[in-house]
């Protein structure tokens, strides 16, 4: 009997096995090397591939099928631990890869995939889409009318997809037009991290959190998501999009959605994805007064890096000297429900930080009558620290007495910590591509984004950025190296709070 999902569209069958094809386009390119084949990689060390799926590069350069097998096994030497690289496992991930030369524009090289799949047993396909999403749509319309697909087949697809809602609408229009919603898997890498998971688990299996996980009890919630790097060559793409279309649209607004969201009925994937998108029509929009006191916009300048001076924006390579697009983001809002009434949200993120993090801390309300030193008053409080990168782990701040005969009451505060790396020294924590590849294989939806969201979440930020345009006021500097401009410090500390590494 078919399954089919909430909106009566059949569920890709053979759910739960990874025995497919997996088409790979755009397997020269960066991301490509340097994440998905090490990811596929890896699950063919964990005996977690099928052994009859076959993978197929697609790419414009001309190869053959050694010399693609060959730069693949380049990549997988670069970016796997040499102590990870087992020769029996690269031997057989290396024997399962084939490789065709096509232009993605043009239909007349996709009947190559079609007789490439009829060889030997036809297996569900997953498509994997690793390339410009201007090219989406003529990618499935081509395989389509190649006879290339069928009812099982499944199209993966990386973010950014559009740049505002009406982009974003055309092209999941044109990749609809092919796949139905249920074969569509839209990929936010931050869904697949181990500690994003924690974060379902934390909220929903443990009572200690789920009491508490509400305007009652926690203060204010704040993320910040910091890279170190600058654009890294990207300026072409980068100066179009901007801080706020990159980072904020998608990765911060998915962590904002698994904090706050209700209760999911059953962990289904649309029962998720329905308390999701709850959360983003909930989001608080930005009035005209607000844009001043509660939004902060930077690019960085000129600085320094692990000793060493960087670029500003403006003079990296290739740059439009007359540029405004941010670099770094600081904002103050909020979700308009009875759970978080009154609770802020305060997210960061930028580029040319100095380090490279990713982390939630959610702040706990003080105890309502206070009886121990005033001096330390601003100890007194629990906070939830959870860690997505560099090192995955979940730590609660808590306060005890400071040990000594001479401290009296004195308190101190100290984690209860959860390294994932020390607390499973002999497990290695996998790659967010790994669990998402994994899942895509499985035909499970729940870690990837649904067309709804997508489109709340770029409502949401369209309004911020023509808000921005009407100011037309120019970025804040910020010097590389630093936390962002010092009016992302004043906008926090006008409710009395900091940063966290300011604490």
């Amino acid at each position: 009997m078919t399954q089919r999902n909430r909106s009566g569209e059949a569920k890709p069958s053979g759910a739960g096995s990874t025995e497919i094809d997996l088409a790979l386009f755009g397997a020269l390119g960066d991301l490509a090397q340097r994440k998905l084949f090490p990811a596929l990689f890896h699950l063919e060390r964990e005996g977690l591939l099928d052994p009859a799926t076959r993978l197929l590069g697609l790419a414009r350069q001309d190869y053959d099928l050694e010399g693609f097998r060959k730069q693949v096994e380049k990549a997988l030497k670069t970016y796997v631990k040499a102590e990870e690289l087992e020769r029996e496992a690269l031997a057989r991930f290396l024997a399962r890869l084939d490789f065709i030369q096509l232009d993605f524009t043009k239909p007349d090289g996709y009947t190559a995939i079609r007789e490439w799949r009829q060889q030997g047993v036809l297996r569900p396909m997953v498509v994997y889409l690793s390339v410009a999403a201007k090219i989406y749509g003529d990618i499935c319309r081509h395989l389509e009318a190649s006879g290339s697909l069928d009812e099982q087949s499944r199209v993966v697809v990386e973010k950014p997809i559009g740049h505002d809602l009406d982009s974003s609408a055309e092209i999941n229009d044109a990749i609809g037009a092919v796949f139905p919603e249920s074969r569509i898997y839209r990929i936010d890498h931050y869904l697949g991290k181990e500690t994003v998971q924690n974060l379902i688990a934390l909220r929903f299996a443990n009572p200690l959190f789920g009491t508490q996980w509400n305007q009652n009890h926690i203060s204010h919630v704040e993320i910040t998501v910091a890279e170190k790097v600058g654009i890294e060559g990207r300026w072409g793409y980068f100066d179009e999009a901007g801080q706020l279309r990159d980072m904020v649209q998608n990765h911060l607004l998915q962590l904002v959605c698994l904090i706050a969201m209700d209760p999911p009925a059953n962990l289904d994937a649309d029962a998720i994805r329905d308390e999701k998108v709850k959360v983003l029509k909930a989001l608080k929009p930005f009035t005209d007064d607000m844009l001043g006191r509660d939004v902060v916009r930077g690019q960085y300048m000129a600085g320094t890096t692990d000793g060493h001076g960087v670029p500003g924006y403006l003079e990296e390579e290739g740059a439009n000297t007359d540029s405004q697009t941010e670099t770094f983001v600081a904002m103050k809002t909020g979700v308009a429900n009875w759970r978080w009434a009154g609770v802020p949200f305060y997210l960061r993120t930028g580029k040319r930080m100095p380090e490279k993090l990713s982390q939630i801390i959610i702040h706990f309300r003080q105890q309502p009558h206070y009886i121990f030193d005033p001096d330390q008053r601003g100890l007194a409080s629990n906070k939830l620290v959870i860690r997505l990168q560099p090192e995955e782990g979940i730590a609660l701040e808590v306060l005890t007495k400071d040990s000594g005969l001479d401290k009296g009451m004195r308190l101190r505060r100290g984690p209860l910590h959860l390294d994932f790396n020390s607390a499973f020294p002999k497990t290695r924590i996998p790659d967010a591509y790994e669990r998402l590849l994994l899942e895509v294989m499985k035909g499970q939806q729940y870690l990837f984004v649904r067309r709804d969201e997508v489109e709340h979440a770029w409502q949401w930020c369209d309004n911020l950025i023509a808000a921005w345009a009407d100011r037309d006021e120019p970025p804040r500097r910020y010097p590389a190296g630093s936390w962002g401009p010092v009016a992302s410090i004043a906008m926090i500390t006008q409710d009395g709070r900091s940063w966290y590494e300011d604490y």
